[in-house]
């Protein structure tokens, strides 16, 4: 099995090429979707969050206010910090589940859409690794108009996590999302065209395939034996 890691920054286009990636049948666990349901009420990461930051996070419905805590976040490295160490385990075993349903369905390319990817050191488990790049300026504008926010609450957000730069330098692949839609299409259809190359023997036996292949191998060897013996 391949396993391939995509990440960006806060509004570079991250999730715009993962939807590409849907798009054209690569199946695609997505971090922020396992991150929502890890802290929907009544859960362990929303009991260890509530905890944490009081019930004023919360709103009318019980709900985590992701707007609110967001902010909290943002403004201050130490609550975000402490909010990544409580939801990370969590986090970290949805992902695992997800991949382990893919991996008995047969898939053999999946893509993991993970934001912290570089932070959350799940760099080690995916090759290659996917950066979606884009020039600070562009991030900025981006993020303001999305948002429609200030720009002194747009810097925040962006320095808030790794900077762009530093993803790009530890990248096998680099999509630069300073241009066009249609740039960007080019761009994905190079790299669906890299990602779907046939597995190295190392991904084939970490695949289900190479487990079978594995197993199948095993029970010949043992039989033959005791037909010998």
């Amino acid at each position: 099995m391949r396993i391939v890691g995509l990440t960006g920054g806060i509004s570079s286009g991250k999730s715009t090429v993962s939807n590409l990636f849907k798009a054209n049948d690569v199946p695609v666990v997505d971090a922020d979707i396992i991150a929502r349901d890890v802290l929907k009420k009544g859960t362990g990461g929303w009991k260890k969050v509530v905890a944490a930051f009081g019930e004023d996070i919360l709103l009318p419905n019980g709900e985590v206010d992701r707007s609110k805590l967001g902010q909290i976040v943002f403004s201050d490295s130490s609550k975000r910090q402490l909010l990544n160490g409580l939801l990370a385990p969590y986090i970290s075993l949805g992902i695992f589940m997800e991949v382990l349903k893919l991996w008995i369905k047969g898939c053999k390319v999946i893509v993991l859409d993970v934001p912290l990817l570089f932070e959350a050191k799940m760099d080690k488990w995916t090759k290659p690794i996917v950066v979606v790049w884009v020039d600070p300026d562009t991030q900025l504008q981006r993020l303001m108009a999305r948002d429609r926010t200030s720009e002194e609450d747009a810097r925040n957000r962006i320095n808030a996590q790794m900077p762009l730069d530093i993803k790009r330098n530890n990248a096998d692949i680099v999509i630069n999302n300073t241009g066009t839609l249609d740039d960007l299409n080019e761009q994905v259809r190079k790299v669906l065209f890299e990602i779907k190359r046939p597995l190295n023997w190392t991904e084939f036996w970490l695949s289900r395939q190479g487990a079978l292949s594995a197993l199948v191998s095993v029970v010949v060897g043992v039989l033959i034996f005791r037909k010998v013996s």
